[in-house]
């Protein structure tokens, strides 16, 4: 097959590049390295690049802003047609967003539009998967009843136990700024499926981690959380005392759900995906784990004003996407993934 990748040089892009090159006959990958316009050198993916030159048989880059509406259709009809479509470039950012909203937007709707609207001109028959956020959901699962336990903020019923559906709603709440531009996306994502008749996926991530984030203070919880562990610098924690939780899922699972969704598309179709319940950790039962991984103290301090918008307790239910697919789940547990997460920081910072 030939696909297409876009953000191929970040964490879920590098990912789907390698997993897809034994794959696939041909791979291309739009990346324009924004993460570090965005973030500053620290959020550069051009390590990631090299490393995917020097490791892949079938990838191919090309210098792309999705927000370049005549880049992107130049690639379709040059490079195209493809069959499979994966959507990963972002403004990951809901801190940023505020105070870049323009770009925000940009970045993450019209890109977007730019790409469906491509995708149905040049490409009808392809398989477009989009990788949505969480963040969808606004603050909406705070309503939910919590229970504050000793290191972790927990859901308080019996119901609500393997986490947040895909039934949960997305309006009338506060979403953040990236939130809304997140969710002109996934909307337009499924309407480009449900008007169109596209093949077209929203994957409503939970973290999303590995071991080729370029983890920064204002994206990638883990990676950020253990770089700044290795080289003694100091974690801020914002809000909830530290107990707020997310589930975590390793990059290559997300692959592994991409392709069974090539193999049995759907159209219109929406996931939570995450790594559930047993992949959940609080900020402070991350300290601890990571603390018993390297031997070293964690470093952090405490900023009492939550994140606007910012869950409280996310644990994504995983019950609709293994339905439909029960051949995929989970198979990197938390511990695993912090290891590589420990090792491959400890190789960078050792450069």
């Amino acid at each position: 097959m030939n696909v297409l990748v876009t953000g191929s040089s970040g964490l879920i892009g590098s990912e789907l590049v390698r997993y897809f090159d034994g794959r696939a006959r041909r791979i291309v990958g739009l990346d324009n390295n924004m993460r570090a316009a965005f973030f500053g050198p620290e959020g550069d993916t051009r390590w990631n690049l090299r490393r995917l030159h020097e490791t892949t048989r079938h990838f191919e880059h090309r210098e792309v802003d999705i927000r370049d509406r005549g880049g992107v259709e130049e690639v379709f009809k040059a490079e195209g047609p493809f069959e499979l479509i994966i959507h990963c470039a972002a403004q990951p950012s809901h801190d940023l967003a505020a105070s870049r909203p323009l770009e925000d937007f940009e970045v993450n709707a019209l890109g977007t539009m730019h790409l469906l609207e491509a995708t149905r001109q040049y490409s009808p028959e392809a398989v477009f998967v989009f990788m949505s956020t969480n963040k969808v959901y606004g603050d909406a699962p705070n309503e939910l009843e919590l229970v504050e336990l000793a290191r972790r903020w927990d859901y308080a019923r019996p119901d609500d136990y393997d986490g947040i559906s895909e039934e949960m709603r997305i309006d009338r709440s506060t979403h953040s700024i990236f939130g809304c531009s997140k969710v002109a996306a996934d909307i337009l994502t499924q309407e480009y499926g449900r008007y169109f008749g596209l093949k077209t996926h929203c994957l409503r991530g939970g973290c999303l981690t590995g071991p080729q984030h370029s983890g920064v203070e204002l994206h990638g919880f883990l990676s950020y959380l253990v770089k700044v562990q290795l080289t003694g610098r100091p974690y801020r924690v914002y809000g909830y005392q530290g107990k707020q939780v997310r589930d975590n899922i390793h990059s290559y699972d997300v692959a592994r759900l991409i392709e069974a969704i090539w193999r049995n598309p759907r159209c219109g179709e929406v996931y939570n995906v995450g790594g559930g319940r047993a992949n959940s950790c609080s900020i402070l039962e991350a300290f601890d784990r990571v603390e018993a991984l390297t031997g070293r103290r964690m470093a952090w301090e405490y900023v009492d004003q939550a994140r606007t918008g910012d869950h409280i307790c996310y644990i994504s239910r995983l019950a609709r996407v293994k339905r439909h697919y029960p051949e995929w789940d989970v198979t990197r547990s938390l511990d695993d993934i912090l290891k590589e997460i420990v090792d491959g920081w400890a190789r960078r910072v050792g450069d």
